[in-house]
């Protein structure tokens, strides 16, 4: 699926399983595959002044891998450890 990256912020994330995650604040980009890598629920900002970034990290993203459909919102399918 090809989208814009401005297209992702603001959008609500969804399971598809009806739960609400939270809103795209900001992304993270892997720029030697030239793919997004997760879409985060609060600004980059925010989680580099955290105390303990590595595990706000991990509470507030959500894998692009998960996706499964880019709409007027985002559906993610479910894992094992839903963020």
């Amino acid at each position: 699926m090809t989208i814009l990256l401005s297209e992702l912020y603001g959008k609500e994330i969804i399971t598809n399983a009806g739960r609400k995650i939270g809103l795209v604040e900001d992304l993270i980009l892997d720029f030697e595959d030239g793919n997004v890598s997760s879409l985060l629920l609060t600004k980059v900002d925010n989680l580099v002044r955290s105390a303990n970034t590595p595990m706000q990290l991990a509470k507030s993203s959500v894998k692009y891998g998960r996706v499964r459909s880019v709409s007027e919102t985002i559906i993610v399918g479910e894992s094992d450890k839903v963020k």
